[in-house]
This record gives structure tokens, sequence and C-alpha cells, in this order.
């Protein structure tokens, strides 16, 4: 006796940054289990690869590789996918540190947006004929066992390695996959200062979700949250 096909209903995503539309059914429960899983383990690296899992499971358009997906694009989708397939509102609490109070607040996940950094520039100019353009970090780095491996400072100069797009000298440009790590480890260790400041700058304004929340306090001073982050969202250890 054969057990009942369930069907499921589906969703369409934009995606940013180019804002294409696909289709992906509502989570179920092995991708809760998944998610369990991973923050029982209370090991970061074990939810964000979950998360990844999760937001592959429900893609329905195979056109789409999620691999390649901008770390920002990656948490949006979750997001939608948790609105569509949980719920699209979820309670959240925030001490406010003026009046030393808590605050219990209703987020709405379908106005959860991307917010993209003003003035930052991707192509870091070393000299005056030679440089390097810098690409968002995707979603393949949680799949990347060298990387999730690192630590400290090292954790931050192969997530640069792994977000340089092109290398240029002159007219000749050489794409950034085409070098080892090594190699290009000891290209960083020999860019001057003030250049490597601004390659610092490009990876500390990573496009993010963002959600703000505004309110009064007991004090009756105006006061506003921004969420950036999964984890201002939910509770992933």
């Amino acid at each position: 006796m054969a057990l009942p096909k369930i069907e499921y209903p589906t969703i369409n995503i934009q995606i940013p940054p180019e804002n294409k539309t696909y289709q992906f059914r509502p989570m179920l429960v092995k991708e809760e289990k998944l998610l369990l899983m991973a923050k029982v383990s209370d090991d970061e690296t074990d939810m964000l690869q979950a998360i990844k899992q999760v937001v592959n499971n429900c893609l329905i358009d195979t056109t789409l590789d999620v691999n390649g997906l901008p770390l920002y694009a990656l948490e949006y989708v979750f997001v939608k996918l948790r609105g569509f397939s949980i719920g699209d509102k979820i309670s959240v609490s925030y001490r406010d540190l003026e009046d030393n109070k808590n605050y219990d607040f209703e987020i709405d996940l379908n106005k959860v947006e991307i917010k993209f950094p003003d003035g930052i520039d991707n192509k870091i100019a070393i000299t005056d004929k030679s440089g390097l353009t810098l690409k968002y970090p995707t979603a393949e780095i949680y799949s990347d066992k060298l990387f999730l491996k690192s630590e400290g400072e090292e954790t931050f100069y192969r997530l640069v390695i792994r977000c340089i797009n092109q290398i240029y000298d002159g007219d000749t440009v050489h794409e950034g996959k085409e070098f080892d790590e090594d190699a290009l480890l000891e290209f960083l260790e020999y860019i001057d200062i003030p250049n490597f400041e601004k390659i610092r700058n490009f990876m500390l304004n990573l496009p993010s979700l963002y959600y703000k929340i505004e309110y009064t306090n007991s004090n009756n001073n105006h006061r506003q949250i921004e969420l950036k982050t999964l984890s201002d969202f939910f509770t992933l250890r």
C-alpha cells in the first residue's frame, strides 16, 4: 500500500542583487530537524551550513546555484522561507540600555530588506597600473574546510582571498581563482597599509539584512534598534 503523495504550496522569491525570481517549496520537518541538530551542536559553523542546506533543499528551480549566492542573499532567502513556512511574524525582546527595561516587539519578516553600503568601492588601486577588484563572499565558504578550520586573523585573510575577483596589471587581467591560496596570501602581505585598509573597509561593510524597530522608552525618549544579522531575528545558538 503506497503512502499518499504530499503536495506543497510554492513561493517565488526575488533574490538580490540581480533580482531574479526563483521558486521554492516550504521548509518541512526534515529541514526543521537539520536546524535543531545544528543548534544543539552549539557551533555557529554547523548552523550556517544547515541554513545553506535548508535553502538548497527547498529550492525547486535548478537554474540557481546556492553555493554562488552572496551570503546576504542566502540569509535573505532563509528569512523569506522561514516566514513562508512557519509564519511571517516573530517576537523578539530587547533590553533598553537607557532605562534598563525589556521591550517586546513583533517583527514582520515580509518587511526585512537588504541594506547595501554607500560609498564602498570594490576596486582597490595598489599602484598607478595595478590593483584588484573584490566580490562579496558567497555561500560556498560554508563548505570550504580550509576556511572553516582557520582561526583568528587568519580567518579574515582567508576570507579576503576568497573575495578577490580579479587582479589587474596594466591591460593584463587575471581572475583571482587562477592563483592558489599561498600565492594570494603572499600577494596581500605586499600591499601597503593604506590600501589594505580599503580592503578591510570593504569586508567590514558588506550588504546585510535590515529591519528597523522604533519605540519610545519609559523616559519618553525615542529609540531605534537596527537588526542586521540572522542572530538578531532568530536564536541560532
